[in-house]
């Protein structure tokens, strides 16, 4: 490439014209390569700084204990709950039931919900979009996903359409509906259609305007420009009525959708209530579950405190535990008006005095159990499972560990909490399908001991890792951002060729115009002077001629006059004058 000036020929030209379409295409990939190594960077970032975390081990910690207690409330409620509750455990947790924008994007589906299907619009609002061979949605350079073709035949179905000059064009397209995820969450397929063939959102326009205007909004539209012309320009269209009818339009989808939402509130209640009423004992049954909930917060903030603290042995983790406790019997005088302060207090004795004989078992159970912390080590070591997230691996290991201990922590020790509790007569109450308040304690307060021993062999295990984990996510980060760096240089290599390339395209452009105004130069400068021959030619012709005629015409008209008839003359004119003096002296 060092003579970037030289002069190309056509067949050069084309070839070159090949390779900057090769290089655009190349840019492109580059490109979008790059994207995914920046994101697949913050995504390592993200892991590395959840290791050795509290809050993401008191995460994981939470969804066990939750599991331990679903999986035994629907163990005591029985099959028939379960087939009644659409085979699906009890969950009350508002994300089971209400459905939000942000968990439907990630594909967490709201499954408990009975009153809509949002897996159902779930899947269908991903049927719309293209796929790439490893199921993730295909993107163009801005991020935008992009279509498939048939996405938007269900709603050109009897419509009308307009006529070949005018369209009717959705001012809000249905490629941006297709794409808005708060729409696809909820709004079903048949009020997206219906909004988007209203008469506040189907408008006439230009068809040419129309096509211009593809799927883009109305205002990033009427913003752009093509050679120096926006589009109400180039379609002589009124700017300030489309706006207009972009803002009508949007008030009316933004209304549509917060009515959606409103529903999926409504709904996501309903279906918690009828759960909640679906496995027995209706108010009270509610109460307990949310005041059980409350008791797994506290427990867990608990645990994550202690596991902060500067001390952490078996005395200040008791002590952390009776906190969360003292916090969940205040909660019950807060509920249980009829019970009395007597009670509470007895309910209280109940249970510290077994909890406390229960972790010193199961802290030697700890001790015995290496076989299941070995597994739990030996799967953090496995390389297949590094690649995995951190909450996942936790929550793997946490499986395995619980998995050895559930049987004592979560059904021994529910039954021996049970019969603790059952000595106080306010809990020996039914519940149909639960049992007694004493059994549904013991099951969740033995869950919660056996995932508290989970959550400190975790801890335990992590604290080995950490080191060691961090290192391998530092190396992941190092290593990610050489790739990008080798994605940036390469994209700026590509651009550096184009820079050259369109360099030399110009230079040939520029020679081709210079050559053919040399060219049209000398044409015309060849024409002038043959012009300028033939007219001086014609020039001298005329003159000659004028010449000549003139004297032709002089030696016609001239007179020639002798001396004699000069003096004949001359005694004439003197006769005149006398015969005039002599009248002149007669007259006078």
């Amino acid at each position: 490439m060092s003579n970037e000036n030289a002069i190309l020929n056509a067949e050069e030209l084309d070839d070159l014209d090949e390779d900057l379409s090769y290089l655009e295409e190349l840019e492109e990939e580059l490109q979008e390569q790059l994207d995914f190594e920046i994101s697949e960077f913050e995504f390592i970032k993200k892991e590395k700084e959840k290791i050795g975390s509290p809050e993401a081990l008191g995460e994981t910690i939470k969804g066990v204990i939750w599991e331990q207690v679903m999986n035994q409330v629907a163990i005591v409620a029985g099959e028939d709950f379960i087939k009644e509750n659409g085979g699906m455990t009890l969950d009350l947790r508002d994300e089971a039931h209400i459905q939000t924008t942000e968990n439907f994007e990630n594909g967490k589906i709201a499954k408990h919900n009975t009153e809509i299907d949002y897996q159902e619009r779930f899947d269908e609002w991903q049927s719309n979009f293209q796929k790439n061979e490893d199921g993730s949605i295909k993107t163009d350079r801005t991020g935008k996903k992009i279509l498939t073709k048939e996405s938007r035949d269900y709603y050109d179905e009897g419509r009308e359409k307009g006529s070949k000059t005018v369209h009717k064009d959705h001012t809000i397209s249905v490629g941006e509906i297709t794409r808005d995820s708060e729409a696809a969450t909820h709004m079903s397929k048949e009020e997206k259609k219906k909004f988007a063939n209203s008469e506040k959102n189907l408008n006439d326009l230009d068809a040419s305007a129309n096509m211009s205007k593809g799927d883009k909004k109305m205002d990033e539209w009427l913003d752009s420009e093509r050679n120096g012309e926006k589009p109400a320009e180039r379609f002589n269209l009124n700017e300030e009525e489309l706006r207009e009818k972009d803002k009508i339009a949007r008030e009316e989808y933004e209304k549509k959708k917060a009515e959606g939402k409103k529903k999926s509130i409504e709904a996501g209640k309903k279906s918690q209530r009828e759960e909640a009423f679906r496995i027995g004992g209706k108010a009270l049954r509610t109460a307990i579950v949310s005041l059980l909930a409350e008791l797994l917060k506290n427990i867990i903030s608990k645990l994550v405190k202690w596991f902060r603290s500067g001390k952490r042995n078996f005395k200040t983790l008791v002590k952390y535990i009776k906190e969360a406790i003292s916090l969940f019997l205040d909660k019950i005088k807060t509920h249980i008006v009829n019970a009395g302060s007597g009670v509470i207090t007895t309910i209280a004795s109940s249970i510290f005095g077994p909890i406390v004989g229960i972790f010193k078992k199961l802290w030697m159970i700890l001790k015995k159990g290496w076989k299941s912390l070995k597994e739990a080590f030996n799967f953090m070591r496995n390389p297949e499972n590094r690649k995995k997230p951190i909450g996942v691996i936790l929550l793997e290991v946490g499986k395995i560990v619980i998995a050895s201990l559930s049987a004592i922590g979560a059904i021994v020790l529910g039954e021996v909490i049970e019969k603790a509790l059952m000595t106080v007569p306010f809990l020996v109450i039914e519940i149909p399908l639960l049992g007694s308040l004493a059994n549904i304690l013991g099951i969740f307060i033995g869950a919660s001991i056996s995932g508290i021993i989970g959550a400190i062999a975790i801890n335990y295990i992590q604290k080995k890792l950490e080191k060691k984990l961090k290192n391998e996510a530092t190396i992941k980060q190092i290593e990610k951002g050489n790739e990008i760096l080798v994605a940036q240089a390469k994209i700026q290599k590509v651009s550096e060729q184009k820079l050259v390339f369109t360099k030399m395209q110009t230079a040939s452009n520029i020679k081709n115009r210079h050559d053919k105004l040399s060219e049209y130069i000398e044409e015309n400068e060849k024409d002038i002077k043959e012009k300028e021959k033939g007219l001086k030619i014609e020039l001298e012709e005329y003159i000659e001629n004028s010449n000549k005629n003139l004297n032709d015409y002089i030696e016609e008209n001239t007179i020639i006059i002798t001396n004699e008839e000069i003096e004949e003359q001359k005694k004439k004119d003197e006769e005149f004058d006398e015969i005039d003096s002599l009248l002149n002296g007669i007259l006078d």
